[in-house]
C-alpha cells in the first residue's frame, strides 16, 4: 500500500470516516453499518480502502466472522472514540460559556457512591448552579470505565484501584471506604462472641458481585490468604440493591463497602460482621480521560464531590 507523510496523512483522514470504521467495528459487518449509516456498501467499503491507502496498512479483515479489525484498524477505532468525546465536550463547553452557569454533565456512578457522596454534591451543585443539568448512569466498574474511555460520560465516581495501569484513564482519589461482610441483623453468625475467621465463614452461602469487581477480588483474598478456597457463591449479580434484598430476606452473606449499607444499618437491617483479619479499605475516586478536556459544568460537579469526599475522610 501506499503510505503518505504525516501532514497528508492527517489531512486525508476526516471524522466522518472514523466513525464509519468505529460502527464497522461494532457491528462487525459493512451491510450493517452501511444500513445504518444510510449509504451504500460499496461507497462504505470505497471510504475505507481510501483510508486504507492513505495510511499505507490494512485496518479490517473479512471472514466468516465478519469485518474484523486488524491491530490498525483497533488503534485508530479507539482514537476515534476519543475525538468522537472531544468534540461532544469541546461543544458542550462553549454552551456553558455562552451562557453562565449553565451545562450539562453525564456523569456513570457506582452503588455505594450513589448512596450519600453523589447525592450530597448534588444537592449542592443545584443550590450554586441551578442551571446545570445532570445525568447518572448507574452501574459497576466493570461497565463504568469502558463508558469512561468511549466518551459516553464525563467521568465516573466508583472505586479506582489504587495505581492506574491504564494510559487513556486518570485517577483522582476522593476518600477512603471500607469494605465488610455483611448479614441481616439477627444473622446466626452476629450471636457468636469474638472475632469471626475466614474458617467461620467457609460453609455460609453467598450472593456477591462478579469476579471482575474490586470487593469481590478483595473478599476472594481473604480466604486465599488463609489458605482456603473462595466460597462457593449461590447468586452473583451486578445489582446491589439485589445484593442487600436477598441479605435482608434470608441467611445469605454479601461484601459491601460501608457506605452502600449506610442507610441499611442506620434502620437497623443489615450489619457488618466482626472479623478477625484487618478490614479491607477502598479508593473511592474519579476516572477521567487522560487526555480529554473538562466543561465548566462537569468541573464544577467534580468541585462539588472533591469537597463532599473531604468530609468523608475527617
Amino acid at each position: 500500500m501506499e503510505h503518505l507523510g504525516g501532514a497528508a496523512v492527517v489531512s486525508g483522514l476526516d471524522v466522518a470516516r472514523l466513525r464509519q470504521l468505529a460502527l464497522i467495528v461494532r457491528e462487525r459487518s459493512f451491510s450493517r453499518a452501511a444500513e445504518s449509516l444510510g449509504i451504500s456498501q460499496p461507497a462504505l467499503s470505497k471510504n475505507i480502502r481510501s483510508m486504507e491507502r492513505t495510511l499505507g496498512v490494512q485496518l479490517l479483515e473479512r471472514g466468516r466472522f465478519g469485518a474484523l479489525p486488524t491491530a490498525f484498524g483497533l488503534a485508530l477505532v479507539r482514537h476515534a472514540d476519543a475525538i468522537d468525546a472531544e468534540l461532544r465536550s469541546a461543544v458542550q463547553e462553549v454552551d456553558a460559556l455562552r451562557i453562565a452557569r449553565t451545562g450539562h454533565i453525564c456523569v456513570g456512578c457506582g452503588p455505594s457512591e450513589a448512596t450519600r457522596l453523589l447525592p450530597i454534591a448534588l444537592n449542592r451543585l443545584r443550590q450554586r448552579s441551578p442551571g446545570i443539568t445532570v445525568t447518572v448512569l448507574y452501574g459497576l466498574n466493570e461497565a463504568l470505565t469502558p463508558m469512561v474511555k468511549h466518551g459516553e460520560v464525563d467521568f465516573a465516581l466508583s472505586s479506582i484501584p489504587a495505581r492506574c495501569t491504564d494510559g487513556d484513564l486518570r485517577l483522582v482519589k476522593l476518600h477512603e471506604d471500607r469494605a465488610a461482610v455483611i448479614v441481616r441483623t439477627g444473622h446466626p453468625l452476629t450471636e457468636r462472641r469474638g472475632p469471626l475467621t475466614a474458617q467461620h465463614l467457609l460453609a455460609q452461602q453467598w450472593v456477591l458481585a462478579r469476579t471482575s469487581e474490586l470487593e469481590r477480588r478483595a473478599l476472594d483474598d481473604l480466604f486465599m490468604e488463609t489458605g482456603l478456597e473462595p466460597p462457593v457463591v449461590s447468586l452473583e449479580t451486578t445489582s446491589a440493591v439485589l445484593m442487600k434484598t436477598m441479605v435482608i430476606q434470608s441467611d445469605l452473606l454479601t461484601f459491601l463497602p460501608r457506605e452502600l449499607i449506610y442507610w441499611e444499618e442506620r434502620a437497623g437491617l443489615l450489619t457488618a460482621l466482626k472479623l478477625a483479619v484487618p478490614s479491607w479499605h477502598r479508593i473511592v475516586g474519579l476516572t477521567l480521560r487522560a487526555r480529554a478536556g473538562i466543561n465548566p459544568a462537569a468541573q464544577a460537579l467534580i468541585d462539588t464531590l472533591r469537597e463532599v469526599g473531604g468530609e468523608f475522610s475527617s
